[in-house]
């Protein structure tokens, strides 16, 4: 089933991107109404990937870190994860800035540039120390999941699994409850992603009946020169999973082929997480550390973001022939480093941490209008090297800690295993 779903998914995209051509060069007076039409049914399953986020990332975390045991293991986790965190945030946001300096896209840039005063819109004040703290903690965990607002809802799952793990007799009927939650959101995953091949389609085939492919040839320098520099920090991660992990790392990049997929052809890596979690299930991680790891690297590891943020940056500077420093940027750098975890839940984040941090170092915000139009190409290939990131450092933590079971022990065809919440159980064959 798994290699089919992985045609399925193939099929869907080529079909979007020739479908798409037709109607941007044959039905240029439609084209607009068709795209919204067509989008709709992309954005249908994106609202059912985000019905099913709140109840899964809650019920998987919750079971995972009541059944870790003392609070001291719980912390040396969350250690390690972090530390993963920003050392993966920093090679990705300096691989930016090396690449930008190198290839220059931005030299020479033979478009007309906006003028320096236009507005991009977007909410450049999104990020504060004072509002990233009131926005880690949740007033209400019922709005948290109505919002979907996973590292909210990972807060109080923390506190929420804690408290059970501490009263281990009057948390059994609940824990019961928690477990059997998990499972039956796992199923109702499974009948969800069943719609994914058509999401992808109308994904593929909306942005493109809208924008052509023509758009691409524009910016072509700055886009081939991202993806050049995704491909290298593709190939960083990899490395690093085969010196980490060893030579069956191979098999955990075969699992997240589907994930990767569906997060680039659908421009979301939300989209994407219940397949990974799957995927790394079926890899041998402890559900306990992927069912934390995971979420907070949505919040906290998104490498792909990560370097788009320092490479456009330059980038802008470069077509307004602003010359920056080494010092400046690495300054810059820094403030990226911080400003781009603060702005977990807020839309098109990349682009709102972009153009607050081109004001702090006088560089127009307006530059962003360049790229704003091609922005989803381009969150095509950081969505799909964030779940490469994610499922790594999951990986890579149950390693360290001893939860990733052995090759030998992993079933053939192993469906999540039947420890999907509470651990170290043999496998479902």
């Amino acid at each position: 089933m798994s290699s089919r779903f992985t045609q399925f998914i193939l099929i869907a995209m080529a079909l979007g991107i020739v479908m798409g051509t037709l109607v941007f060069n044959y039905l240029p007076d439609s084209r607009v109404e068709i795209a919204a039409d067509v989008n709709l049914i992309a954005m249908l399953f994106l609202r059912l990937i985000k019905m099913i986020i709140a109840p899964l990332v809650f019920a998987t975390l919750v079971g995972g870190i009541a059944h870790m045991g003392s609070g001291a293991k719980l912390g040396r986790i969350f250690a390690k994860t972090m530390g993963w965190f920003v050392s993966a945030s920093f090679v990705s946001l300096l691989l930016g800035l090396v690449m930008v300096n190198l290839l220059q896209p931005g030299a020479n840039f033979p478009g007309t540039l906006p003028d320096k005063a236009q507005s991009t819109g977007l909410p450049v004040s999104a990020f504060s120390i004072e509002k990233f703290l009131t926005h880690l903690i949740p007033t209400s965990i019922a709005d948290a999941m109505a919002q979907n607002e996973i590292l909210q809802i990972v807060v109080f799952a923390v506190f929420f699994a804690v408290a059970l793990g501490a009263m281990p007799e009057r948390s059994k009927p609940i824990m019961g409850l928690i477990d059997d939650l998990a499972h039956i959101m796992l199923k109702v995953t499974g009948y969800v992603m069943l719609f994914a091949p058509i999401a992808v389609w109308a994904a593929i085939m909306a942005t493109v009946s809208k924008n052509g492919l023509a758009v691409l040839w524009k910016l072509i320098v700055f886009m081939g020169g991202f993806y050049v520099s995704l491909m290298i920090l593709w190939s960083i991660l990899v490395v690093v999973g085969f010196i980490v992990i060893g030579p069956r790392y191979s098999h955990l990049l075969r699992l997240i082929r589907e994930p990767l997929m569906i997060a680039f052809s659908t421009a979301s890596s939300e989209a994407a997480y219940p397949k990974t979690l799957e995927g790394l299930n079926k890899f041998g991680a402890s559900s306990r550390i992927s069912a934390f790891v995971l979420p907070l690297g949505y919040s906290f590891n998104l490498d792909g973001t990560m370097m788009y943020c320092t490479f456009a940056s330059i980038f802008i500077a470069q077509t307004y022939h602003i010359e920056m420093s080494l010092a400046t940027q690495l300054a810059m750098l820094a403030t990226l480093m911080i400003t781009s975890k603060g702005v977990a839940g807020v839309p098109r984040a990349s682009l709102v941490v972009i153009a607050s941090t081109l004001s702090q170092f006088g560089i127009p915000e307006a530059g962003l209008l360049m790229i704003m139009g091609i922005d989803t190409f381009l969150d095509m290939g950081r969505s799909a090297t964030n779940v490469i990131g994610n499922s790594l450092a999951t990986a890579v933590v149950a390693k360290w800690e001893g939860e990733l079971k052995a090759e030998h022990e992993l079933g053939p065809d192993e469906a999540v295993p039947s420890d999907a919440i509470a651990g170290d159980a043999v496998p479902a064959h």
